[in-house]
């Protein structure tokens, strides 16, 4: 079986009395990449920074090929972990060209050197501006400067942090495919920062969702999305509608029927949780009244508050007849009831999730 590249154990650090990262343990293979997720100020850059040596635990270790390279002991420099960085900024030297920046700290011949930092831009596109200096360049081309820089010394683990939130929407999904790309095929282990959920499902191949300093959940990024562990987790990927429900012999009673609440004892007050695009409107049956169908449970009617073009999909506000709730739809193409029409809605059983409330 394969060793981690890296592995961290139990990793803890406060400030000031408040534990910012608390007992945080993950591990990330050769060629894999790992996403913290989360939102501001949960400890993702926190947990970077002691991993990339700039900052010491209070507790915990961080191994590298299974060798230890930091407890609250011994602590291997930032410069001889063989760990490579990148930030949001960039941080390219104005001074230096685009070659020099390549090749700044990288050791060995001077030909040695000249073929690693020219086989690295030919790499990612940039040899012909070899010359440049980074104020010449454009945001993503800088982008691919700095990706070159922290893989000239080959490091055995690159670490990101919001590495693309600089780039505009529409230059961040080729940077960060490419990026992916040139990581993948130098087989390095990546530990990537960020709080947009997006991001993490398009470029990691296991994410680690943190809140208040705390890996709530980790796994692939399917299993992720669509077997959340809390309505927090679930919410941080998306919209979503919340019904609630009492739960008596393991079944949750709602408007739009019975749910499964397995494990749940009687009395407990559960919240069904469902994503707006799974949200169904029953358009055969107008304003006819109920049908239950076993699939789809019961339809409950709402009276659309408003409807908006979004697109590729129209998002659709209901307020529910049964106790005056809002619930969103997101329906694909081009649907823009007028405020007032009264329609009725089904919910997707399977894609629905139950959790105490």
């Amino acid at each position: 079986m394969t060793a981690p590249r890296l592995e961290i154990k139990n990793l803890s650090r406060s400030f000031a009395g408040r534990q910012v990262v608390d007992d945080v343990s993950l591990r990330v293979m050769p060629g894999q990449v790992t996403c913290l997720l989360g939102p501001s100020g949960c400890g993702k850059s926190t947990t970077l920074r002691m991993v990339a040596g700039v900052d010491m635990q209070d507790s915990g270790e961080i191994f590298l090929d299974g060798k230890m390279i930091c407890d609250t002991v011994h602590h291997t420099p930032p410069e001889d972990r063989s760990i490579g960085l990148m930030f949001q900024d960039f941080a390219l030297f104005p001074h230096l060209s685009v070659a020099q920046n390549v090749g700044f700290g990288l050791k060995g011949k001077a030909a040695e050197k000249t073929s690693r930092i020219k086989a690295l831009l030919d790499r990612v596109g940039m040899a012909r501006h070899i010359d440049r200096y980074p104020h010449e360049l454009s945001g993503g081309e800088q982008q691919r400067v700095a990706l070159a820089r922290a893989l000239a010394p080959r490091p055995k683990v690159m670490l990101m942090d919001e590495p693309f939130s600089g780039l505009d929407d529409r230059l961040r999904d080729d940077i960060r495919d490419e990026t992916l790309e040139v990581l993948k095929d130098e087989g390095t282990a990546v530990l990537l920062v960020t709080h947009e959920p997006g991001e993490a499902m398009r470029m990691a191949d296991e994410i680690a969702l943190m809140r208040d300093g705390r890996i709530v959940q980790q796994g692939a990024p399917y299993n992720i999305y669509n077997a959340p562990v809390d309505r927090q987790a679930a919410a941080f990927f998306s919209d979503i509608n919340v019904i609630n429900g009492t739960v008596h012999g393991a079944l949750t009673e709602t408007p739009f029927g019975q749910f499964l609440a397995p494990g749940q004892p009687d009395g407990t007050a559960v919240e069904i949780v469902i994503r707006p695009q799974h949200l169904k409107i029953d358009f055969d049956r107008g304003g006819r009244g109920p049908n239950p169908t076993i699939a789809e449970g019961t339809p409950a009617r709402g009276i659309v508050r408003r409807a908006r073009f979004m697109g590729s999909e129209s998002l659709v506000e209901f307020t529910m007849d049964f106790d005056g709730s809002v619930l969103r739809a997101v329906i694909p193409s081009v649907f823009l009831p007028k405020p007032g029409t009264p329609l009725w809605i089904m919910i997707r059983r399977d894609k629905c999730f139950v959790f105490p409330r």
